[in-house]
Order: C-alpha cells, then sequence, then structure tokens
C-alpha cells in the first residue's frame, strides 16, 4: 500500500537515534518490556503498508533522565540534531518533538530554543514526572509558559510512576500504569491551575488520555469531596478537559473511544500508532480500529486522522 496524499498522520510514533541506544546501553529503559529495534526505513516502511503519510518521532520513556547534569544535554542535543536530520532527509514524511533535558528547567529551555529556533523541529516532547514532580508542579510552569507563548505542541508521554510503592503485580508499567501516570499529570496540571493559565497550551497527551475520560466527571467532584480544594478545583473542569488533543495510540477500540469521543469534541483527537514499541501487527489493529469506529462521519474521520494534526504542524502542512 503506497502513502497518498491523504494519508494519515501519526502523532505517536517513536525513534530510537543510534546515539540513544548507545547511551541507554544495558539500562532498563521501561520494565517488563522488550526494547525493539528502530530505523527510519523500517518506519517508512510501515507508514506506506497502512496510509500514513507522515509521522511526528518522539522519544519514550525515560527521555534523557537517565543522564544527569552536561551527559543529559549532550544527549538531549545529539537526538534532536538527529531529528532535525532525520526530517531533512525526508521533509514530508517525517517531523520530531524535541527532546528537553528535564528537569533542569533553565537547560530545557536553552535546548528548546536551540531545537526549535535553530534546528526547526515541529513540537516539544515531555514525559508526565521527572523525579517526584508531575508536570502540574510550578517548578515546570514557566517552561511550558514558554512553550505555549510559541505556540508549540507539546506531547506529553507516560513513564514509569515515580512512586516506589505502588505495587505493580510483576506486570510492566505500561501495561496500565501508563494510563494512571497521564491521569495524574492531568490532574496535577488541573488543580494546580496551570491549565487555566495556560489556556493556549497546545497539550497533547496520549492513549486516548488515559482514564481521564472515565474519571471526567468524578473530577468535578474535588470540593464536594474535601472543602478545602474549593479555591484550587477549576471552574470548568470538563471545559479544560475538552481544550486538551488526545492521541488514539493503542486506543482505537469499541471499548475506549466511545469514553473519548464523549469528553473529547472530534478536532481535539489525532491518531497515534505507539510504533516501534507497539509492534507493526498493532498500527494494522489501531488503523482498522480507527476506520471502523462507527462514531464519526466521514469528515471528523479526516480530522482526526489527518486535519488537525496538520493544524497543529505547520511545516508538515506546507510540504
Amino acid at each position: 500500500m503506497t502513502q497518498t496524499p491523504t494519508g494519515l498522520i501519526d502523532v505517536h510514533h517513536h525513534a530510537i537515534p543510534p546515539a540513544y541506544a548507545k547511551a541507554l546501553g544495558d539500562r532498563v529503559a521501561i520494565p517488563g518490556v522488550d526494547y525493539p529495534t528502530w530505523s527510519a526505513e523500517a518506519s517508512l516502511d510501515v507508514m506506506d503498508r497502512h496510509s500514513i503519510a507522515a509521522a511526528v518521532l518522539s522519544i519514550t520513556a525515560p527521555g534523557v533522565t537517565f543522564a544527569e547534569g552536561d551527559e543529559a544535554r549532550r544527549l538531549a542535543r545529539q537526538v534532536n540534531e538527529f531529528f532535525a536530520q532525520t526530517v531533512a532527509a525526508h521533509p514530508d514524511r517525517f517531523g520530531a518533538f524535541a527532546i528537553l533535558p528535564l528537569p533542569d528547567v533553565a537547560a530545557a529551555k536553552d535546548e528548546l530554543a536551540y531545537a526549535v529556533d535553530e534546528l526547526g523541529l515541529d513540537g516539544v516532547g515531555l514525559l508526565t514526572s521527572y523525579g517526584n514532580r508531575y508536570l502540574g508542579d510550578p517548578e515546570f510552569e514557566p517552561l511550558l509558559a514558554e512553550i505555549a507563548e510559541r505556540g508549540l505542541p507539546v506531547h506529553v508521554h507516560p513513564g514509569t510512576p515515580p512512586a516506589k510503592d505502588l505495587a505493580t503485580f510483576d506486570l510492566p508499567p505500561s501495561l496500565y500504569e501508563f494510563t494512571f501516570e497521564t491521569t495524574r499529570t492531568v490532574v496535577s496540571l488541573l488543580f494546580n491551575g496551570v491549565l487555566g493559565r495556560l489556556p493556549h497550551l497546545k497539550l497533547i497527551v496520549s492513549h486516548a488520555g488515559g482514564t481521564l475520560p472515565f474519571l471526567a466527571q468524578r473530577l468535578t467532584y474535588g470540593p464536594t469531596i474535601g472543602k478545602y480544594l474549593t479555591d484550587r478545583a477549576p471552574a470548568d473542569v470538563i471545559g479544560q478537559l475538552r481544550g486538551i488533543y488526545y492521541d488514539i495510540a493503542m486506543s482505537a477500540t469499541s471499548y475506549a473511544l466511545p469514553a473519548l469521543t464523549e469528553l473529547a469534541a472530534p478536532d481535539k483527537i489525532l491518531f497515534g500508532s505507539d510504533y516501534p514499541f507497539m509492534p507493526a501487527s498493532h498500527t494494522t489493529e489501531n488503523v482498522e480500529g480507527f476506520h471502523r469506529y462507527p462514531g464519526w462521519d466521514d469528515q471528523q474521520r479526516t480530522a482526526i486522522g489527518r486535519t488537525n494534526a496538520l493544524a497543529l504542524f505547520p511545516r508538515l502542512a506546507g510540504v
């Protein structure tokens, strides 16, 4: 199947640059997860076979958090320069989310400027937490404010929970904890007022928002449960949740999509594959689930599969 001008735009598509794989070495990236191999050519083959016109590349957990100080800054720079080279070689097929050396906010701001202003990358990729702090922590708000001011999309990918006492039942955290991590970081952004103060932040969350569609109404009950939350709870929890973008990686199913489409308008939903951490066979499953879901009309399906993403990524739209 060849790529066509009306192909999908995949906003949740990972890359593993050689320098990153070398730096990661024998470390366990995500406990219990089989670490895949990757190449641009393999991605392009999977994309062509599934009518995916373009993919926006990102680094999954643990990002560069396994490195510290100068090493983390160097590795982030190497990854971003690799992304820029890959995009330059295939400008109509790839975009890229810059990786930042967090939790060092000052270094992250420097790398953001370089990655966007010098390399021309398309947005920013963040994890749900750094150390023991989720994205709603006040430390991260200046960075998020700069991202919002620049009008950049920011893709948030879950990682292993920072709390060491969470029961995992000897199962990979990506099997179910990742969905809770997405929920935790968005709740921190909600109840710390960040989403209210940064209404123009183009936040993209993974995997249909984790458990957010299921919990959306429950999250409005904060002041009912505890009066101390009266001044912290957003006046319009549902409205702020509806302002977020949601990718449907691992989620184009008859279980997840009805809940998501009750919460998110069709102009806030984006296609994602999670390749190569989910194999090509899953890309087939997710593409088929996307096309088969009866809750969208043709215009909405085109928006979710393609035009919503092109509105977020003007460089890709231009090519």
